[in-house]
């Protein structure tokens, strides 16, 4: 689940008045839950917005960097990654987000599978070498997500 907030005093009303109304009538619905907060850092392509309605995938990718590697990582992200992301058929859009502990999440939106599926393996192990990446990261987590429609709100 994603959310994506105007700013923090925004989030911090909707922690302290809604939030505990609203998990206690989902309990049960799930059996784990972990929340993290990214802050945005910049853009992936063009000017992010949370809107899905022109999006049927969703790529996501969760690092935590070696703490010396932050800058680097960061730098590799908007001068290597993000180019080449840009430069896919399909990308749409995508935000580069940090959080404390020294863990980013790149989201990245695509108009379909398909278009996603244009981003060749062989291409991100090229960027990768390019970029350093095995170097910065020490732990990193992603998917592909298929939207449904129906859970966008």
């Amino acid at each position: 689940m994603f959310a994506f907030w105007e700013n923090r005093v925004f989030y911090d009303s909707f922690m302290a008045r809604a939030h505990d109304r609203l998990a206690a009538a989902q309990s049960g619905t799930y059996g784990d839950i972990q929340v993290k907060l990214f802050d945005y850092r910049f853009d992936v392509k063009t000017g992010f917005e949370p809107r899905f309605t022109d999006a049927d995938v969703v790529r996501v990718a969760h690092s935590r960097v070696h703490e010396d590697r932050v800058e680097h990582f960061a730098l590799m992200q908007e001068r290597v990654w993000n180019p080449a992301m840009a430069g896919s058929p399909g990308m749409l859009r995508g935000v580069f987000g940090e959080a404390p502990g020294h863990e980013f999440l790149v989201l990245s939106m695509w108009q379909s599978s398909a278009e996603r599926g244009k981003y060749r393996p062989g291409s991100v192990e090229r960027l990768s070498l390019r970029a350093g990446t095995e170097d910065d990261v020490a732990a990193l987590a992603g998917d592909v997500v298929q939207l449904d429609p129906s859970w966008t709100v």
